[in-house]
């Protein structure tokens, strides 16, 4: 705007136009009001064509450092960067065609989040996966990405079964007949980035799980991972506004994130980590996590131990395997909530197909996959949070949600806890629907039941992306381990619903939230 007030063939500052009589303000006092607006006008000019130069001067600066982190990246990535660049392209044109049924205002919308997501699916492993982070992180990613992305699915057809042998036979390196003796070659489980195969041990007969990297895929997600840092840091280069976002730190933390899923070493090492507290805290016949088979376990190979058993949303066969489910789901929460404050890392995905209940009548954490890193500042106010959960003492939760959040404002507590105790009065108001299905058997005249509890997933992702919106409107925002603390306490609320729905897990005298036994535990690993 202030440039545009020069143009024409004469600068109108230089040439002032007439100003009319105003009665009663001195001529002088025109003159001297007028004069002030053009030096403001001036200043104004003379601060934004500073702020210009200064950032030119700063692209210019940070120019070879760019074209050296391209340069670095591309020779890391190699030949595999152009041919997923093709396979980009392609994703992208289907995605596109696919767009052709929906509303003008989607189709033209290249970044909604519909759009997004079809083309994340397309693209495959790392997006999917990278879908799959925006899902879990509303404290990183707007609402409506984050909605959209808890419905990118992480199916894909399975590997043939050779090039399974093949990676078994690289990793072990000796024949596999003499490691198992034999390996279903009928998947398990097929997700984006590995797939699960039931076999058992040669000599001790122990019924294993082996899950595979499939191949290739670390090359995909490195050339993926790789491209989407070049194009953070180039967007930071024409736009520094967007450092302000952390942009390139928030995708390190992805690319670093991501890399840590696919290395089944370091999955391997969260096992034996959550075994070694159960062990220390005495808990082995209350909970158990599968035994790693280290040696016929590598990077991309990991054999664990079978569990069998069901997940926690089974009633019916809950109910046959224990008299007491509330009991088991009380066991399940207490072991969880003391992996919190006892070990380096906690389970961070404990849905229903990664909580079971066993056989033996156990409850059993699979797939540390995923797992979170808490810090002592986080966990007290937490702690806090938690207990005003429990006691409904909002500005008590306003206090710790403020606590843990990064802000430079000065924020209206009162206010805060008004609008949290809006949002938190509607938790009572998830639609809960309890689903009773009945099956005759064929030989015998008798009928089993089954039950299994449904709450609207969205409803629960609004609620959860409620809080961070008001938190949000406040200037707060938070460090992700909280957002994945708090989707946890989301999937262990719908297990209460169905196994235990007069308890409240926060208040519940029989579920112990704090606990000082964090440093005795790591004491004695030093």
């Amino acid at each position: 705007m202030a440039i545009s007030a020069f143009r024409g063939s004469r600068l109108p500052l230089l040439h002032p136009p007439q100003l009319p009589a105003v009665r009663g303000v001195p001529s002088g006092l025109r003159k001297f009001n007028y004069r002030s607006k053009r030096f403001t006008l001036l200043a104004q000019y003379s601060q934004t064509q500073d702020l210009f130069s200064s950032r030119l001067q700063n692209s210019i600066e940070n120019l070879p450092k760019l074209v050296e982190d391209i340069v670095q990246t591309s020779i890391n990535t190699g030949p595999r960067g152009a041919i997923r660049l093709a396979q980009g392209i392609q994703a992208f044109v289907g995605s596109r065609s696919s767009t052709s049924g929906l509303p003008t205002e989607l189709q033209l919308g290249l970044l909604s989040p519909l759009y997004l997501r079809r083309l994340f699916e397309r693209m495959g492993a790392t997006y999917i996966k990278l879908g799959q982070f925006i899902a879990s992180s509303p404290t990183l990613f707007p609402p409506e990405y984050v909605e959209e992305f808890q419905n990118c699915f992480d199916r894909t057809p399975a590997v043939p079964f050779g090039e399974i042998k093949r990676t078994l036979l690289e990793d072990l390196g000796r024949p596999i007949e003499s490691v198992y003796e034999y390996v279903d070659p009928t998947p398990i489980a097929s997700a984006s980035v590995a797939q699960v195969h039931g076999a058992r041990l040669r000599g001790s007969q122990d019924d294993v799980v082996i899950k595979v990297l499939k191949p290739g895929i670390e090359d995909v997600l490195v050339a993926d991972l790789n491209f989407v840092y070049v194009v953070a840091r180039i967007l930071e280069f024409l736009n520094p506004e967007l450092s302000r976002t952390s942009m390139v730190g928030i995708v390190k933390d992805i690319r670093e994130s991501m890399l840590e899923e696919v290395d089944f070493k370091k999955e391997a090492a969260n096992i034996e980590s959550f075994r070694r507290y159960l062990e220390a805290m005495g808990l082995t016949r209350q909970a158990t996590a599968p035994k790693v088979y280290q040696h016929c376990s590598t990077r991309r190979v990991l054999t664990m131990e079978r569990l069998y058993g069901v997940p926690l949303t089974d009633l019916d066969s809950i109910s046959s395997l224990v008299s007491s489910p509330e009991n088991s789901l009380i066991t399940a929460l207490n072991v969880w909530f003391g992996s919190l404050l006892a070990c380096e890392t906690f389970h961070a995905d404990v849905h229903a197909g990664n909580l079971w209940l066993l056989r033996d009548g156990r409850i059993g954490f699979l797939d540390f996959g995923i797992v979170g890193r808490i810090s002592p500042k986080t966990w007290a106010a937490m702690d806090l949070f938690l207990a005003s959960i429990a006691t409904e003492e909002y500005e008590s939760m306003a206090s710790a949600l403020i606590e843990m959040g990064a802000t430079d404002k000065d924020i209206d507590a009162k206010a805060f806890a008004r609008d949290l105790e809006k949002i938190f009065s509607s938790i009572q108001e998830l639609d809960t629907e309890l689903v009773v299905a009945t099956a005759r058997g064929t030989t015998t005249n008798t009928t089993a039941v089954s039950a299994n509890i449904v709450v609207d997933e969205r409803q629960m992702n609004a609620l959860f992306l409620d809080l961070l919106r008001v938190s949000e409107s406040y200037g707060l925002k938070f460090p992700r381990e909280f957002a994945l603390l708090l989707k946890q306490l989301l999937y262990f609320d719908r297990y209460t619903r169905l196994l235990a729905p007069n308890m409240n897990m926060l208040q519940d005298q029989r579920i112990s939230i704090v606990s000082n036994r964090r440093n005795r535990y790591r004491d004695s690993f030093k």
